[in-house]
């Protein structure tokens, strides 16, 4: 495995830009929020896992790439929350979808520290209002050489 691969600022913009087309893709992005065992990828069975949550995204989830020099970053346009959550249980995943029932386009860890998805609180309870205030997913243009 080649240990300096790194792509171009103009690909990080790319990569970032294709990212919401395929977000893009159905009627609006969802921002799914569940509890159970994390899937090993994206790719993965939900199977096991139980919605708590499921955030309406805008038409266009994310405006263009901006260029962080070096890398890129893309943030979420307005996300409408989840006026009565789904069920009640500790957050521990979240996965985008190009539409309610739709296509996974990615997932990551849901914590109150140190996860892809920050919350103030990973308690969700039926019925209570689930928010997120904003989302960026940052791109690097490389890594540093060892």
């Amino acid at each position: 495995m080649a240990a300096d691969f790194v792509v171009t600022n103009a690909v990080a913009k790319a990569m970032l830009d294709a990212f919401t087309t395929a977000n893009d893709a159905g009627t609006a992005a969802v921002l799914e929020i569940y509890s159970g065992t994390v899937p090993s990828d994206a790719d993965a069975s939900g199977a096991g896992l139980t919605l708590l949550a499921s955030l309406t995204m805008s038409a266009t989830s994310f405006p263009a790439a901006a260029d962080l020099n070096p890398g890129a970053r893309i943030t979420a346009n307005s996300i409408t929350a989840d006026s009565s959550a789904d069920a009640t249980g500790t957050a521990s995943c979240f996965r985008i979808k190009t539409q309610t029932g739709g296509t996974v386009t990615c997932q990551g860890t849901v914590g109150t520290s140190s996860a892809d998805l920050i919350l103030n609180t990973v308690s969700i309870t039926a019925g209570s209002t689930v928010s997120v205030t904003s989302g960026t997913i940052t791109l690097p243009e490389g890594v540093g050489r060892p």
